[in-house]
């Protein structure tokens, strides 16, 4: 029974790891079991415990298990265990949602934490999510010490709500453009910058969140704390994988829109990065690294938990590259805690390794 178990577990977490195949479009509740695949992961290391303790013999159907699922899991969690020395001429990109500067309820200068932090790390590329001016400190006028060249686009801007996306660098900026897709608060500009002799295209984007409500979030805590009962917990479930299933829909065709300029714009070096608002096991992910390099993948390691609130551990931040671009290092760092999101940070070589 306790073989049968496991086996079960297997193929569940096999399947689970292949769902980022599914587009929300068709399967919109599939599309996001993602989200469950280290808690099977989890389950199939328990089994593995278990085996080792009572009956060594049978330790062969959990690590089979691992083996089969070996792909998903390097997705989830990248085993690259040795980083490789960064070349000369690398580009440094840093990609942070700034939650507007708030300080993530822990600092009340968020903006200058945050500044601070960017000035410190100094690097060539910033592009910011929520990037918006909502406490009147003029975030230009400080970033231009810095930085040589600062564009920001708002999405939207009200009383109600504010989103945009911008960039610091020190190369110049040829021109942008914005990525024409149907989003009420979201969106994705492409910046075209001169770095040598080369047009570098920079996509900034900050997809469609989960739209989760401050119940449901508190909802999401109760379960995974198991402070539920099991009547409420597969009630309170439903609910949020129904909310999530239709922000998965929303997000989907945004994705598309922007592979399909990417596809279109295939003559340039390109960089990609952003909050996709999505993790490593979705759709979202498997449609933009079916057209991009995922950074974090080829050269990063362990989770990398770029989200930091409300039980929601994930790494929904990400960063891409085209094929003629080669990336180094990529990382979550977790030293710096004024957003609810940590930054991304990558180096990447245009024109291939050395």
């Amino acid at each position: 029974m306790i073989a049968g178990a496991n086996i079960a577990t297997i193929i569940v977490t096999c399947l689970i790891g292949y769902s980022d195949r599914l587009s929300p479009a068709d399967h919109p509740v599939l599309s996001c079991v993602g989200m469950t695949f280290p808690l099977f992961l989890l389950a199939n290391l328990l089994f593995l415990c278990f085996w080792l303790v009572f009956k060594f013999r049978m330790i062969w159907i959990p690590i089979l298990g691992f083996i089969i699922s070996y792909v998903p899991i390097n997705i989830y969690m990248p085993l690259n265990l040795k980083g490789a020395d960064v070349p000369e001429g690398a580009i440094k990109l840093i990609s942070y949602n700034v939650c507007e500067y708030g300080g993530n309820y822990k600092y009340e200068q968020g903006f200058e934490k945050i500044r601070d932090y960017l000035f410190e790390e100094d690097p060539d590329i910033v592009c910011l999510q929520e990037d918006v001016d909502t406490w009147r400190r003029y975030c230009f006028k400080h970033y231009e010490k810095h930085f040589a060249y600062n564009d920001t686009v708002h999405f939207v801007h009200s009383d109600l709500n504010t989103n945009g996306v911008g960039i610091h660098t020190r190369f110049p900026i040829i021109r942008r453009e914005r990525i024409p897709y149907r989003s009420s608060s979201n969106g994705s500009v492409a910046w075209y910058l001169q770095v040598g002799k080369d047009t570098l295209l920079v996509i900034n984007n900050h997809f469609e969140g989960t739209h989760l409500s401050l119940e449901e979030r508190e909802a999401y805590q109760g379960i995974i704390k198991g402070e539920m009962k099991g009547d409420t917990v597969r009630k309170e479930s439903k609910k949020l994988l129904v909310t999530l299933a239709e922000s998965a829909s929303r997000r989907a065709p945004q994705i598309e829109k922007v592979c399909r300029y990417i596809e279109e714009h295939r003559q340039y070096p390109i960089l990609l990065c952003g909050d996709f608002n999505d993790t490593p096991i979705s759709y979202s992910r498997h449609k933009m690294a079916k057209t991009l390099n995922d950074c974090f993948v080829s050269t990063g390691k362990g989770l990398g938990l770029s989200y930091n609130q409300n039980g929601f551990h994930f790494r929904i931040d990400h960063v891409f590259c085209s094929d003629d671009i080669t990336p180094y290092n990529c990382k979550i760092d977790s030293k710096i805690d004024a957003s609810d999101h940590y930054p991304i940070i990558c180096w990447l070589k245009i024109g291939g390794k050395d």
